[in-house]
């Protein structure tokens, strides 16, 4: 009985040593959470910026010149956007760091590297699919492809990390593709996808594995 009680610990061992030297496990549930926050927050400070219908007028000030004053939304929402993202970036590194930190493992490790390079593929493309979609003035997609490209980021970094990575992915994915069927409910879909799953993810995460 205690040999194969001492084989089992062994085992598990084993498999905790392979599965740390494969994945990146200090990925913190809090970083979740406050990504979600500044994602409702965002979205917040957008409807606040533009009343009313906001993808016609986000529309319409992107075929406008910059000296105009309709145009100042686009580029209101474009800075809004983007604090958003360097606060999410932000926040995922502190709180992860924090995590690696206080259990005594490596933050900049092989692993990380490779889920970082299999993350920022998919959210580089994705970047530049938008952009260009701003150039040809087609704003009603944006956030779809934000959505989307997002949730391919996290499928592709998934196998680097924890398996909920994926299940994430996959419903930013579902949040994507209904986003694109009901453009005028874009800033919905933004604090779902971005906003509400994200927050439910990192408590789930949080509870599970660091509380």
């Amino acid at each position: 009985m205690e040999n194969n009680i001492s084989s089992a610990e062994d085992l598990k061992t084993i498999r905790k040593i392979m599965e740390d030297s494969t994945k990146f496990l200090s990925l913190s549930g809090l970083s979740g959470i406050f990504m979600g926050l500044f994602a409702i927050a965002g979205a917040m400070i957008a409807i606040f910026l533009i009343p009313g219908n906001w993808m016609i007028l986000f529309n319409e000030s992107l075929k406008t010149s910059t000296n105009n004053g309709t145009s100042a939304v686009a580029l209101k929402l474009i800075l809004d956007a983007l604090v958003v993202l360097v606060l999410s970036v932000i926040s995922a590194f502190y709180f992860s760091f924090r995590k690696a930190r206080r259990s005594g493992k490596a933050f900049w490790t092989p692993v990380s590297k490779r889920l970082l390079l299999n993350l920022f593929i998919p959210l580089i493309a994705g970047g530049t699919f938008a952009l260009i979609l701003i150039i040809q003035r087609h704003g009603e997609l944006i956030i779809p492809v934000f959505l989307i490209f997002y949730g391919l980021a996290l499928i592709n970094a998934g196998k680097f990390t924890y398996s909920e990575i994926f299940y994430l992915g996959i419903l930013e994915i579902f949040t994507g593709l209904a986003a694109a069927l009901f453009p005028d409910l874009g800033l919905l879909f933004w604090i779902i996808g971005f906003g509400i799953l994200h927050i439910v993810y990192g408590v789930m995460m949080y509870r599970k594995y660091e509380a």
